[in-house]
This record gives C-alpha cells, structure tokens and sequence, in this order.
C-alpha cells in the first residue's frame, strides 16, 4: 500500500508542476437568473444579443469526480492538489483576446504579464509567460493568431511582438528597435502582413512574417489617415479597423485606400470618448468597446450607432474598464472585461 501511494504521490505531484489545469471547460452562467436568458435590448423590443457565458480560468474547468476513485482522492489530497492552500489561477487585468479554429481561446493579461490559453478540445487552461528565451512577457496586449498555429503577442513595454509556436514557445522578436510601444494587433492571413498599432509613434507598422517592415501607415495628427495614440486593430474582408483612441473615432482603411469613420467625440451614448477595442462580426457589424463608459457599442457596417451593451458594475452585461473585443465565425462576442477580471461572452443573434 505504501508503494502504492508513494507512486501516486509522485505521478501527481508531477501533474500540479507542469503548470497546467485539467479539466471538462464549462462557460460560467451564474449571474443568469434561473429559468431566465439576459438579452440585449430588452423585450418588448427584438433582442440582438444573448449572454453566454463568463471565463475566469481555472474555475472553468470541472474534473469529472465521479469518474475519481477513493485512491486519487486521497492521492491528491496528500499532495496538495485538493484545492486548499492554493489560490486558483485566474484572469486579473485580461487585456486582448483572439481564437482560433481549433477552438482555443487566447487573453492577454497585463498583471499577470502572461497569455491565458483556454484550449476546449484538449481540457486544458495554460498560462504562457516566456516572451524570448529567459525573457518574459512585461506588458502583453494585442494577439493575433500566426502561421502553423502559433500566436502574436505585442508586449508594450519590450517594444516588440513576440512570436510563439502552437506549443507557446517563443521564436523570436519582431519590430524590435523600430517599435516605441506596440498594443493592438491584427494580420491579413491572405496577404502574410502583421500590422501593429504603435501607439506612442502614432502610426501603424506593417511587417510581413519574417519581421520585415513593409510599410508604414499614418502620422500624428487629427485629418483622415492620421492618428492620435492609436491603440487597438481589427482586420475583416479586406479592411483594417484602427481604435485612434484620443481622435475618439474608428478610422476604417479598405483595400483601395479608401478610408471611413465610425464613430465621433459627444456626451451622449454612443459617443466615443476613449474607445479601445475593435471587431467585427460576419454580418459587418462594428463593435467599439468604450472604456470611459463601460460599454460596449454595436455599430452597423455603414457606421449608424445600433445599440450599446454595458455600464459601470459587476453584474452580467456591466463592465469595469473593458479594453479588447473579438467576434469568433459564430458571431459569439467577446469582451476583455479588464477590471473585473474576465472574459464576457455574447451572442449575436442575427437581425438589422
């Protein structure tokens, strides 16, 4: 018996060391009353959205105890791995988020200066923190997804995107030197191009996979083309999205350098006043997440302000300081809700 429990001591204390979470991912829904679907807008009018769930790490995912014998559990119980003792590996200041079609979901998280890896078919949550060798993540925010199923990550205090394998191992820096603060991401997979929102520049950089520039697009300044601290990216059918966060607008770049605006400076909802996170979903929808007031804002394709969902709080559908916006090929809606530490997940339910 002591052989016994000594070899599943050491299998499991192997298992709590890799630094990976195991379990069956489950969408928290506990704010949902029971019996009951949060909506936006609200009945009598034709709801648009659908809450869907809430990601916060590690208490998404749910061992299967039933399948769990007498020995295992006393097994972890002794080599710690019961839960008590140790604080459960959560989102604290989730900043981007992008997925991919294997179904992991990617976050940045600025306080835990690291990549949260939300992997479905697999089970399992990591947390990726190696930027370049013994170099870590400072500041990660923008992702976007890279050739053979690795990552981007622009870390805005390393001044340099980070490129990682599927394994989320790091195969080098791009833009170093040439980047002052790289935040928003987004590639044309099509074209092979990477564009970087470098903020403090005012501009956006344009680099091709091997880490070389192409292009550089915009300056500082207040015309049509130009930016004031731009911060977030999205790239849908041919169209760069750029957040020109102090310009209070959404500068839209299409293929024929035709460029549009969605978005204006105001007092009222729907008015941007520090807008961060872009998206777009496949019906052309664009979603604004507004930070100053905790919303986020749905606009049509030609521009026109449809709805806002949010506020300042805790509850469903509340923010607190969100930052960055992804909409997968379901047209679910996701929300980096920074402050409150989580992912906020919607669905768009179709309709004009």
């Amino acid at each position: 018996m002591r052989a016994r429990l000594a070899v599943l001591a050491l299998l499991l204390a192997g298992c709590a060391n890799d630094g990976i979470v195991r379990g069956r991912l489950h969408l928290g829904l506990a704010d949902a009353p029971e019996g009951q679907r949060l909506l936006w807008p609200q009945p009598p009018e034709v709801p648009r959205f659908a809450y869907t769930g809430t990601l916060t790490g590690e208490p998404n995912f749910r061992r299967d105890e039933a399948a769990t014998s007498a020995l295992e559990t006393f097994g972890r119980w002794l080599v710690g791995l019961d839960g008590r003792g140790r604080a459960p590996i959560v989102l604290q200041r989730p900043t981007s988020v992008v997925g991919d079609e294997r179904g992991r979901l990617y976050v940045s998280d600025a306080s835990r200066q690291a990549v949260f890896v939300f992997d479905a078919a697999a089970g399992e949550l990591q947390v990726w923190e190696q930027a370049d060798g013994a170099l870590r993540f400072v500041a990660p925010s923008g992702l976007a997804l890279a050739p053979d199923g690795g990552l981007y990550v622009a870390d805005a205090e390393l001044g340099a995107v980070v490129r990682l394998d599927a394994a989320g191992q790091p195969h080098g820096l791009i833009g170093r030197g040439r980047l002052l603060r790289p935040t928003g991401l987004a590639r044309d997979a099509a074209g092979g191009r990477l564009y970087v929102a470098d903020t403090t520049a005012h501009d956006i950089k344009v680099f091709d996979d091997a880490g070389a520039l192409l292009q550089v697009i915009g300056r500082r300044g207040e015309a049509e083309g130009e930016f004031n601290y731009p911060t977030h990216l999205a790239f849908s059918q041919g169209t760069l999205y750029v957040t020109d966060t102090l310009n209070h607008r959404v500068q839209a770049f299409d293929a024929d350098g035709r460029v549009r605006r969605i978005g204006q400076r105001g007092l009222y909802v729907g008015n941007l006043v520090r807008p961060k996170g872009v998206a777009v979903d496949g019906e052309g929808n664009v979603y604004v997440v507004e930070s100053y007031y905790d919303s986020l804002l749905v606009f049509s394709a030609q521009g026109e302000f449809l709805l806002p969902i949010g506020g300042t709080g805790t509850a469903t559908g509340r923010f607190y300081l969100p930052a960055g916006v992804w909409v997968d090929a379901k047209n679910r809606v996701h929300v980096a809700d920074m402050f409150n530490g989580r992912i906020v997940l919607f669905q768009f339910l179709g309709g004009g």
